[in-house]
């Protein structure tokens, strides 16, 4: 298995952060969760000055073999259509990756679809979806230590190409079902509160998706190790973001974390290396109902809550500006020592 070596950083600096900051010109505190996110970024970056540079949002793509079983309102092949509208640009992650600045990168990990050579596709597929995991693992030992290996490869390409903070996006139907699998058996979570509607379940295809995550779960005869759980139920597109992550991680990159299904990813990345929750920055919560659930299991606060449930990155991205605001405030503010502004605090 792959190893990543992630380094807790050093909090020594944040006293130094916390006194230039308050020695900015504004009371004591009044730009609040700026003045927090600046503080983060300076301990991650281990810098007075902290950057943002490059910023990425990584798509992983992978059908799941649980979608079989009707689990999702969606159709599979929405999955590889949906790859076509990333490329040309009009997904909702395009126009707000070009609103703020992002670079894309867009991988097949495991579509169940034959494409041809496509500029901007990223060919990394490890199989054409997983297996069906209410029957069988979704995939084997060999093909998730792949996908981990192959995500933590896409990722030290964006930083060779000068990114210091990355996002990272999915697509793939059902996901949300695999993601249930991982809250529920990572975080000890009662598997009701984990499963909701997905991409528009009514209250009939709820309960249809909670009798099969149910059976699913019974079935299951792993270990319960994390590297199993994520074996036994995840997607190929979710296993890469892990791997992902944890190479941001060890690479000290700043990690802005998405909604539902990637705060799943965090989970599963931080129970393997729990030092790389110190990098991550959770950008939404998001309208699946179990993202707060989770977030509150994790002790994070999110920047936004605009109801979003699309995926892709987006609220991750929409939160993008927050993280660069704060940035800018610890630069770009003038100090007391260095401007004839009485200390009004």
């Amino acid at each position: 298995m792959i190893e990543f070596h992630i380094n807790k950083p050093d909090h020594s600096i944040k006293s130094l952060l916390e006194a230039k900051i308050d020695n900015l010109t504004k009371p004591k505190g009044s730009l609040g969760v700026l003045e927090e996110l600046a503080i983060r970024a300076g301990i991650i970056q281990q810098s007075l000055e902290p950057g943002l540079s490059s910023p990425y949002n990584v798509i992983f793509a992978a059908d799941h073999g649980i979608a079989a079983e009707g689990v999702s309102l969606s159709p599979q092949e929405v999955t590889f259509q949906m790859i076509s509208n990333f490329l040309c640009g009009g997904a909702g992650i395009n126009f707000l990756a070009r609103q703020h600045n992002f670079k894309l990168k867009v991988v097949d990990s495991g579509v169940n679809y034959d494409f041809p050579p496509t500029p901007g596709l990223i060919n990394l597929k490890i199989r054409k979806g997983t297996r069906n995991f209410l029957y069988e693992a979704a995939m084997t030992l060999p093909e998730m230590e792949l996908a981990m290996s192959r995500g933590a490869g896409v990722v030290s390409e964006c930083f060779s190409e000068g990114c210091n903070v990355i996002s990272f996006g999915e697509m793939g139907i059902a996901n949300t079902s695999a993601s249930a699998m991982w809250m529920s058996t990572i975080a000890g979570i009662s598997l009701k509160k984990c499963v909701g509607a997905g991409c528009g379940l009514d209250e009939a295809g709820i309960s249809h998706k909670f009798d099969i995550l149910s059976r699913a779960l019974k079935n299951y005869r792993g270990d319960f190790s994390t590297f199993d759980i994520m074996r036994h139920f995840g997607g190929y597109e979710m296993v890469m973001a892990v791997g992902g992550m944890l190479r941001a991680a060890e690479l000290g990159m700043i990690i802005l974390v998405d909604g539902f299904i990637m705060t799943n990813c965090m989970l599963a990345a931080i129970s393997l290396y729990p030092d790389v929750k110190e990098y991550a920055i959770f950008g939404h919560q998001g309208d699946e109902s179990g993202h707060k659930i989770l977030l509150d299991y994790m002790n994070v606060k999110a920047l936004l809550n605009l109801n979003l449930r699309l995926g892709e990155g987006t609220g991750a991205v929409c939160a993008y500006p927050i993280l660069e605001s704060a940035v800018r405030m610890i630069n770009e503010m003038n100090s007391f020592n260095k401007i004839e502004v009485t200390k009004y605090f």
